[in-house]
């Protein structure tokens, strides 16, 4: 009668495969390659460059997985999922943050043992924490705006949708990077004039994502350190999957200085892969936060109500909470 409580312990602690195969297959670009057409077991082997002693299992694992099909004839295509986000000629792939999962935080969570008994990160940290190492340099820098673009894409255009935009005119998004936000905003209403706010270096994959969207007239980048300086003014301030990355004090600064720079009326929203209110069902929520112990100093994941809170005592009211995608909710408040 408790077999299934081993079954359900074996599926957790070996779950890491079910990753790996995904990742892997990410890697090599399979999905990019079925998109073009179904391939046998034979010709997508030599297509990756992989050994035929590992092609068909590799394969047909992804079956099991429901990430791929396999035809009465024996060749393999993409899964509905696969087709529409894991190939890279679609606008809609969100594979830049499988990358980033695969190269950087597959081999950190190996370490998540020591960083539970220190309490330090698994990165590299130069000044405030471990984004001036990516930004310093270009190819990482490039891969980590592209995974964060990924990574808030559904969140993004969710935001873009049932956010009322149309009460508003202007954005400003703190930690834009490339500025995922800003542009489904904006393209999902003409009216709206946005700001990307980051460090510098963030400035040209700013500007050639906007341009990319042919939004350049629309978004604007804006050079600071939020450490240091105020925020732009603007009717609508978000801070998307950013407050998890910092220490409860500088939490509460950067709604503070929202709150200075919104007008009357204006609007902040926080956007984050929160925990639940009781600590108990969040799984994603709760295995981002230990992400933040791996990646930051200082950085955790925090709940709905925590996040009110803050608010509250930063000046803002009307606190609503909303469920996005991709694990992420919002957390809405007027000034």
């Amino acid at each position: 009668m408790t077999q299934h409580l081993a079954e359900r312990l074996y599926n957790i602690g070996n779950a890491y495969r079910q990753a790996k195969v995904l990742l892997s297959a990410v890697e090599l670009d399979l999905f990019s390659i079925l998109a073009k057409g179904p391939l046998d077991t034979a010709a997508l082997a030599v297509r990756l460059g992989i050994h035929r002693r590992a092609a068909r299992d590799f394969f047909d694992a992804l079956v099991a997985l429901g990430l791929l099909n396999r035809l009465c004839d024996g060749r393999y295509q993409n899964s509905e999922a696969t087709d529409l986000y894991l190939d890279k000629a679609k606008p809609t792939y969100l594979g830049s943050s499988f990358d980033q999962y695969n190269s950087r935080e597959y081999d950190m969570w190996g370490s998540l043992t020591q960083a539970l008994q220190t309490g330090r990160p698994r990165t590299e940290i130069n000044g405030q924490d471990h984004f001036e190492s990516i930004y310093r340099d270009p190819m990482r820098c490039r891969s980590f705006v592209n995974a964060m673009t990924a990574g808030n894409m559904l969140s993004a255009c969710r935001i873009a949708q049932r956010f009322p935009w149309q009460q508003y005119r202007t954005l400003c998004d703190v930690g834009t990077a490339q500025g995922c936000l800003p542009v489904q905003v904006a393209l999902a209403h003409p009216h709206i004039e946005a700001i990307g706010f980051d460090l510098p270096e963030l400035g040209s994959a700013f500007s050639q994502y906007a341009s990319a969207n042919g939004l350049s007239g629309r978004l604007t980048f804006r050079a600071g350190d939020f450490f240091k300086d105020h925020l732009p003014g603007a009717d609508v301030i978000v801070f998307g999957r950013v407050l998890h990355n910092w220490d409860l004090a500088t939490k509460r600064m950067l709604l503070a200085k929202a709150h200075q720079a919104l007008p009357e009326g204006g609007s902040v929203i926080v956007y984050d892969m929160l925990i639940d209110d009781e600590r108990s069902s969040s799984t994603n929520g709760l295995l981002s936060s230990l992400n933040m112990l791996l990646w930051t100093s200082a950085g955790f994941g925090y709940t709905a109500a925590d996040c009110a809170g803050w608010m509250r005592e930063a000046g803002f009211d009307g606190m609503r909470v909303e469920q996005l995608a991709g694990g992420n909710s919002m957390v809405v408040a007027k000034k």
